[in-house]
């Protein structure tokens, strides 16, 4: 089932196009967005909701494969299914393998398309939650304090913690009341919860500080 707030958006040149996917899309409860033209996309404030991209392959100026590859250059991962009346199967290998969701080629049955928008939408929306879910992570992890992280980093490696407090140079009880603040603040039930979300944070590496 797809949420009332899911976004179509669509580009094609040709407005009886645009109408066609409008009242197809508007019948299954989707609300779609159309444009004749990815500048006119790209000018557009996007909703923060799960969407997806029905682009035409060609278009004025600039095709969908070159706009699909100016997407990627600036990380939007909006999914992209491709549609068209021209395609072969080279120019469909390289939408796929940009990362398209679906290439369908003119005429294409109605559900052929709902399907693929389905697919691109759920897959946007499993993005978006492991997004927030990491974003989630990352405020817990900036609540410790700098000694609380020194604890944890030799934590989720397995050592105990009379050898953590050797490491820091501190006792097993101050290590032990440590380890209690950052299962609280981390929300972690067991250690194996930690280590788990330090390998979700990549903790330890650049990408964790």
């Amino acid at each position: 089932m797809i949420e009332d707030d899911a976004i179509v958006y669509v580009i094609d040149d040709d407005d009886s196009i645009r109408a066609a996917l409008s009242g197809l899309l508007r019948s299954v409860g989707l609300k779609m967005v159309g444009f004749g033209s990815p500048r006119e996309f790209l000018a557009h404030t996007r909703q923060n909701v799960p969407s997806c991209l029905v682009l035409d392959v060609r278009l004025p100026g600039a095709s969908g494969l070159e706009f699909q590859r100016e997407l990627i250059a600036v990380r939007d991962q909006i999914p992209i299914i491709f549609i068209t009346g021209h395609g072969d199967i080279p120019m469909s290998v390289r939408a796929m393998k940009a990362g398209a969701v679906e290439f369908l080629t003119k005429p294409f049955r109605d559900q052929d398309l709902l399907d693929a928008i389905q697919n691109a939408l759920a897959s946007d929306r499993a993005r978006r939650e492991q997004e927030r879910s990491i974003a989630d992570l990352r405020e817990r992890l900036a609540s410790l304090t700098e000694r609380e992280r020194q604890v944890m980093a030799i934590l989720v490696q397995g050592q105990l913690n009379k050898q953590i407090g050797a490491a820091l140079g501190t006792t097993e009880s101050t290590v032990k009341a440590h380890r209690a603040q950052i299962m609280r603040k981390m929300h972690a039930a067991t250690l194996a919860d930690l280590i788990r979300m330090a390998g979700r944070l990549q903790f330890g590496t650049e990408a964790a500080v």
